[in-house]
């Protein structure tokens, strides 16, 4: 079987390496060049993990200039794991069969960006893995396999990573597999049932001290590392939130994000009827954190 693949971050690795344990070598590996991933959370150079494969491969910077050395492959398959920039109608065409994507939630529903932390954020419970038909459309081609994974309500981005990578590597033994075999048959999505995920900025993990502590648990959890992380600012100083817990509180009467006592290097801060227990936070300036004092 004829297939490359293009990536650019640890998922694009997983399947790579899947690929390669069930005994399918791309022809060649299109990754993304290191020196432009500063903005790639997740980033992962799978041209390394190809070289020791010994499998061809080619940094890119614009995986769109490559169109003509694909075209020179005439691939049957393309597959694009992990990659945010759009792939021109031109380069799809190159695959003999079909291009397939993958996408980490149960589509049609939470197509496009930031899917796992918009998961958490939205309390999302019951997920999947699904490999599709790249079409011109935003996540909607046929859909190829599925494979389920569960999102446990105190989960962090990255244990969501991880039941993702797991979910991954076993859907793609089984979809190679079954492409080998020809027996791989495509389901059309339900359009009346899809959803779109819009995209995040940095600035939006910035927290509002009005919403519902569940609302800010679930962001500290949905937008922490990888992602650039929930934060607020103490003192007009950024603080990011990397880890909390919510504590019931009967004892301490205050304004939203104030500091209600400081125990062991943890923070609690009042959100209405509870205490916001900060367990681990990173700060670019030294800062010193005072009782009664607030965050904004």
């Amino acid at each position: 079987m004829n297939f490359i693949l293009i990536g650019s971050v640890e998922s694009s690795n997983i399947f790579l390496l899947k690929a390669i344990e069930n005994g399918f070598l791309p022809s060649h590996v299109f990754g993304l060049d290191e020196q432009y991933s500063e903005n790639v959370s997740g980033f992962f150079p799978i041209y390394k993990t190809a070289e020791d494969n010994r499998i061809p491969f080619t940094r890119f910077k614009k995986i769109n200039d490559n169109f003509s050395k694909i075209k020179e492959i005439k691939p049957d398959y393309i597959f694009v794991i992990g990659l945010s920039q759009i792939i021109s109608r031109e380069l799809i065409t190159c695959a003999k069969i079909f291009a397939i994507g993958m996408h980490p939630t149960p589509l049609p529903k939470f197509r496009g960006r930031a899917a796992i932390p918009w998961q958490i954020i939205l309390g999302v419970k019951e997920s999947a893995v699904t490999f599709f038909r790249i079409t011109d459309g935003m996540d909607d081609g046929d859909i190829l396999w599925q494979e389920p994974y569960y999102i446990d309500s105190d989960d962090y981005a990255f244990d969501v990573h991880q039941k993702v990578y797991a979910a991954l590597g076993k859907a793609t033994g089984i979809l190679l597999n079954k492409l080998s075999e020809g027996t791989i048959k495509p389901v059309p999505q339900d359009q009346s049932q899809a959803t779109y995920l819009l995209i995040r900025r940095e600035e939006d993990g910035q927290i509002d001290w009005k919403e519902p502590i569940e609302s800010i648990y679930s962001l500290i959890r949905g937008v922490s590392k990888p992602y650039p992380g929930a934060f607020s600012y103490y003192e007009g100083k950024k603080v990011i939130f990397n880890r909390a817990e919510i504590i019931k509180n009967s004892s301490y009467i205050g304004i939203n994000g104030q500091i209600a006592k400081i125990e062991n290097g943890a923070i609690y801060i009042v959100v209405y009827n509870n205490l916001l227990k900060i367990t681990d936070y990173t700060a670019k300036e030294k800062i010193r954190f005072v009782v009664g004092k607030k965050f904004r």
